[in-house]
C-alpha cells in the first residue's frame, strides 16, 4: 500500500487516503502516550475509510466499543466523508403524541426496517409570573424553564421541518400560549439543542426546504386569551442560525361567500404547503372552527421576493382535508396529494397527481390502504424517499404501518387509463397482508415497507433526512 502516515512520526499523507480521511484523523488525534489505533494493526486513515461505508444503523453499536469510537461517529467530518463517498442514506422520522400528550419521534430505517426511537425533546414551558392580574400582562410577561419528563407540557401544534441533515421543531402552544422556540436535533450527536427563535409566535405553520434554507409561513399566534390566523413568514438560514422576514402572504376573501356576516367570520389561514418547481405552494382555506372553505392559495418566488397568485385549479381542487389540512408531497419533481373518500368503508381515499399544463388534478391510484377507524384520531402521512411515493397511516391494532408506491412506473403503465382502471393499478389492501393473495405482483402497487407496534400514539407529522 506504499509509505503509510504514522500519526506519531510522520506528517505525509498515504495517496491511497482521501483529504477527507486525514481531516478526520487529525481530529481525532491525542498525545502519542495516550493513541491507540480505531483497529488494531490497521492504520487510522484504513479504519475510518471502513467505518464511514457501515450502515448507519450499526453506529449506534459501534460507539460502543470504545471512546475513540464514540468520539468518531459523533463528528460532522465522518458524515461529509460517507456523503463524498455516496454512502448517505434516507430515514423516515415519525412524530406521534402519547396518551399523555407527550411527543416522541421514531426514526426507520427502510433498509433494515429498523426503528430507533430518538432522545426526547427537552420541552420548554412557560411559567407565568403573577405581577397583575391584567391576563395581558400575564400573557407578556412569561418566564421560562426547563422542566423534567414529568413536569413536561408538550408543544401542541408545532411545525417540523429538516435542512442540512438536522431536523427542527418549530413554535407551538404552551399552556394556552404560541411561543416561538426553535429546537434542533442532530443526528451526527444524537442530541437536542435550542437555536435562536422565530421573530414570531406561532402554532400550526406550514414549513418548506428552498435553497437550503427553512421556510415558515402563516399559522395561528394567541391574543388576549383566543388563537388568530396569521399571515406572516419568515426564513431561517441554518449556516448564520438568524431567522428573516419574508413578505407577509397575501390572502384574500373568497368571492363565492355571499352571506357577509360568515364572509366576516371566516379568517384565511394556510392549510398547506409544498415545495415545487423551485417555489412555495401555499393552499387558503377560510375557517372558523370548524368550518372551512378552500379559497385557493398563493406561490411565493425566492428569486423576486414575490407572492403571486396559485393557478386556480391547483388551488380550488388541491385534493387531502383533514379539519383543513391538505396533504402532499413532491417525487420525481410530480406533486401528489391524498384526497381521502367521504365514504365509511375501511379502505378509502386516493392518490393524486397535479397535471401543471392542464392545471387539474388527476387521480393515478384508486385504492389507498386507510384504516378508516371511527374511534381513530390518527391522520395520514406523506413522504418520499428512495423516489417513490410512501403512505403513512394507523390501524386499530396500534400498528403504524408504511407503504409504498412506485408512481413514476405506474403512470408510465396506465397513462390512458389514470382514473378509471383498478384492474391495471391494484391495491395492496390491508385485508391482503396477511391472506394468500391471488392479485399477480404486477398488479399490487403498496408494499408494506414497515410496521411497528407504537401503543396508543398517534400520527402527528413525519419528514425523511438524507445523512
Amino acid at each position: 500500500m506504499g509509505s503509510v502516515m504514522s500519526l506519531s512520526k510522520s506528517t505525509t499523507q498515504d495517496e491511497d487516503f482521501s483529504n477527507e480521511s486525514f481531516k478526520i484523523l487529525k481530529t481525532f488525534s491525542t498525545n502519542d502516550e495516550d493513541y491507540c489505533r480505531l483497529i488494531p494493526n490497521l492504520p487510522d486513515e484504513l479504519s475510518i475509510q471502513i467505518l464511514a461505508r457501515l450502515p448507519r444503523i450499526c453506529y449506534s453499536n459501534v460507539q460502543l466499543v470504545s471512546r475513540r469510537w464514540r468520539s468518531f461517529v459523533s463528528t460532522s467530518e465522518l458524515y461529509s466523508l460517507r456523503k463524498e463517498l455516496g454512502k448517505t442514506e434516507e430515514w423516515l422520522y415519525v412524530l406521534t403524541k402519547g396518551q399523555d400528550d407527550n411527543l416522541a419521534w421514531y426514526a426507520l430505517d427502510p433498509v433494515t426496517t429498523r426503528w430507533q426511537r430518538l432522545p426526547p425533546m427537552p420541552v420548554i414551558v412557560y411559567e407565568e409570573e403573577p405581577t397583575t392580574s391584567s391576563l395581558w400582562s400575564l400573557l407578556s410577561s412569561l418566564g421560562r424553564k426547563e422542566v423534567s419528563v414529568s413536569e413536561q407540557t408538550p408543544f401542541c401544534g408545532c411545525a417540523v421541518g429538516s435542512v442540512n441533515g438536522c431536523l427542527y421543531v418549530l413554535g407551538g402552544i404552551s399552556r394556552s400560549t404560541t411561543v416561538n422556540s426553535v429546537w434542533r436535533f442532530d443526528p451526527v450527536l444524537n442530541s437536542w439543542s435550542e437555536v435562536s427563535s422565530m421573530l414570531a409566535n406561532r402554532a400550526y405553520s406550514k414549513t418548506g426546504v428552498l435553497d437550503k434554507k427553512l421556510y415558515v409561513v402563516g399559522g395561528v399566534e394567541s391574543r388576549r386569551g383566543s388563537l388568530y390566523p396569521v399571515q406572516t413568514a419568515e426564513v431561517y438560514d441554518p449556516d448564520t442560525d438568524v431567522w428573516s422576514e419574508v413578505p407577509s402572504i397575501p390572502f384574500s376573501k373568497a368571492q363565492m361567500l355571499h352571506d357577509a356576516f360568515l364572509a366576516e367570520m371566516l379568517k384565511p389561514i394556510a392549510t398547506g404547503m409544498t415545495c415545487y418547481n423551485g417555489r412555495l405552494c401555499v393552499t387558503q382555506s377560510l375557517c372558523s372552527w370548524p368550518v372551512f372553505y378552500d379559497a385557493g392559495g398563493k406561490v411565493y418566488d425566492p428569486e423576486t421576493s414575490l407572492w403571486g397568485d396559485m393557478p386556480s385549479d391547483m388551488g380550488e381542487g388541491w385534493p387531502a382535508r383533514q379539519a383543513g389540512t391538505k396533504l402532499s408531497v413532491v417525487v420525481g419533481g410530480e406533486l401528489y396529494g391524498f384526497d381521502p373518500s367521504s365514504s365509511s368503508s375501511v379502505e378509502n381515499g386516493k392518490i393524486k397527481v397535479y397535471d401543471q399544463r392542464e392545471d387539474t388534478w388527476k387521480v393515478v391510484i384508486g385504492e389507498v390502504p386507510v384504516y378508516d377507524v371511527t374511534d381513530s384520531k390518527s391522520s395520514y402521512l406523506l413522504a418520499e424517499f428512495h423516489g417513490k411515493l410512501h403512505f403513512i397511516t394507523r390501524d386499530a391494532y396500534c400498528n403504524v404501518t408504511v407503504f409504498s408506491a412506485d408512481v413514476a412506473e405506474i403512470r408510465s403503465s396506465s397513462s390512458s387509463s389514470l382514473s378509471s382502471s383498478k384492474s391495471v393499478l391494484g391495491s395492496c389492501s390491508l385485508k391482503e397482508k396477511g391472506n394468500g393473495d391471488n392479485k399477480s405482483a404486477d398488479s399490487v402497487i403498496w408494499k408494506v415497507i414497515a410496521s411497528k407496534d407504537l401503543g396508543a400514539a398517534e400520527l402527528v407529522s413525519c419528514l425523511v433526512m438524507d445523512i
